[in-house]
């Protein structure tokens, strides 16, 4: 174990160092260039034995990783913001062969009016697509879930998405504690894909024409997959923490047993949130946090079991989704609570386009929650927070 300063771009180029893969392709845009800049150094100098390709597009990028994986190799890439929506189709194509493929996502406002700051509507924009999504909170979670997403991807067959905070995190400099090279390699293992294109003895036909007769059967076994990646996401968690110390779980909390009010956060929102708790708290009131990690499978019954006694949810989304009764994330909360508790569930749509949250406006959260908890009366359940 050794500590570094990097920044969350730096960090996850030096894992993708560690993990030395067969492929990687990419094209950069902010604010996730910086991973990829840094890992073709590594190429470059002969640091690692992959195989980089620089694309012409994003498009081209994922199509580039498919192939690869395809053709058996262990594959990562990068993007963010208008670079994952460019590669849209080629993310269900990734999925629906069940190729896992790792994809740092280093999450920005998607234009128009044009943004390179941070909010979540790009991974949420793909959170149908198939793949399992990660989020971290700080330059630590951002290293350690790219190595543990190259696990859970080879294990589950599907691809994944660690995701995090674009320049609040990627290009925030952070002392975090890195993993010797052979401890990560000894982590994840050889690859060893089960079928490939170039194994010539025993041919196959991948991504085929798949109509009226199998196309159900098969989105049916993705489905399936999806489940099963609950609990091998919860197992590779437990692993990791014998090898670091360090503990990943679906979700992390924070004062949440005794929590009459909760609030449920994506990514780098947690630090602010803990500090605005601790304030909170010392007045005598009962808040706590949970910290979602996993997105997509969503983890419906830890979501019911760690909100149990919470009177008042208060559902933070960093993106909205227009047209419908809140955003992505509160949906989802929303859903999975429906008759499994009594709670009033709020949603706060926040720092689009990367605008600061700071303790007062999370306090200003806490302070409705708490007249919703003593009136039992919500007047309005979804809010802009900060919004002139």
């Amino acid at each position: 174990m050794k500590t570094l300063g990097l920044n969350g771009d730096m960090a996850v180029a030096y894992a993708m160092k560690q993990i030395n893969p067969d492929v990687v392709a990419g094209y950069p845009i902010t604010p996730q260039t910086i991973a990829i800049e840094k890992f073709s150094e590594y190429v470059a100098d002969g640091e690692v034995d992959t195989e980089f390709v620089a694309t012409e597009s994003e498009h081209s990028a994922m199509s580039a990783c498919i192939g690869a994986s395809a053709a058996g190799g262990r594959v990562i890439t990068s993007t963010a913001s208008a670079g994952l929506a460019f590669m849209w189709e080629m993310l269900y194509v990734a999925s629906g062969t069940r190729l896992p493929i790792v994809m740092n996502v280093m999450n920005r406002a998607l234009s128009s009016p044009l943004n390179i700051h941070c909010d979540h509507s790009d991974s949420m924009g793909a959170r149908d697509s198939g793949w399992i999504q990660i989020h971290g909170e700080n330059v630590q979670e951002a290293y350690d879930n790219i190595i543990q997403a190259v696990k859970i991807a080879e294990l589950t067959r599907l691809p994944s998405m660690p995701c995090f905070d674009g320049f609040i995190v990627s290009h925030a400099v952070e002392r975090f504690n890195a993993l010797e090279d052979e401890e990560v390699r000894n982590f994840i293992g050889k690859y060893e894909p089960k079928r490939t294109l170039l194994d010539f003895k025993n041919p196959i036909t991948m991504g085929p024409v798949d109509l009226t007769d199998y196309y159900m059967e098969h989105k049916k076994q993705q489905h399936e997959a999806m489940k099963n990646a609950l609990n091998i996401v919860k197992s590779v968690g437990k692993e990791f923490e014998k090898l670091s110390g360090r503990t990943y779980d679906t979700f992390e909390s924070y004062k949440l047993d005794d929590a009459e009010i909760a609030i449920i956060v994506l990514g780098s929102t947690a630090g602010t949130v803990r500090e605005a708790i601790n304030k909170t708290r010392s007045k005598g009131i009962k808040i706590g946090l949970l910290k979602l990690r996993l997105f997509r499978p969503f983890p419906r019954q830890d979501i019911i079991n760690a909100l149990k006694k919470a009177k008042v949810i208060a559902v933070m989304d960093r993106s909205d989704s227009f047209g419908c009764f809140g955003g992505p994330l509160f949906s989802e909360v929303r859903n999975v609570l429906y008759n499994n508790s009594t709670a009033e569930i709020v949603n706060y749509i926040y720092g689009l386009g990367g605008r600061d949250v700071t303790i007062h406006n999370i306090e200003t959260v806490f302070n409705d929650c708490v007249e919703i908890s003593k009136k039992r009366e919500v007047k309005e359940y979804v809010t802009y927070l900060g919004v002139r």
